[in-house]
């Protein structure tokens, strides 16, 4: 079961790439180039969870946020 949330804030998001670049299995890009995610959250495993933590730490906006759900 789930136990985290990924949220990529949209007012943030400028479309750098780099969390998709480091989690491929986890993100991808839209046609602009933009993380298809942005805007809205997806619920995380804790198998994905390193995924989630790259992808979180190599945004320069600070625009991807790791929650745990409680």
């Amino acid at each position: 079961m789930p136990s985290w949330k990924l949220s990529v804030d949209d007012s943030r998001c400028m479309g750098h790439g780099r969390c998709y670049t480091v989690s491929p299995g986890l993100l991808a890009d839209d046609e602009e180039g933009f993380v298809t995610l942005r805007g809205s959250s997806m619920a995380i495993g804790d198998e994905q969870l390193a995924d989630a933590e790259a992808a979180e730490a190599a945004c320069p906006e600070r625009a991807i946020t790791l929650q745990r759900e409680s």
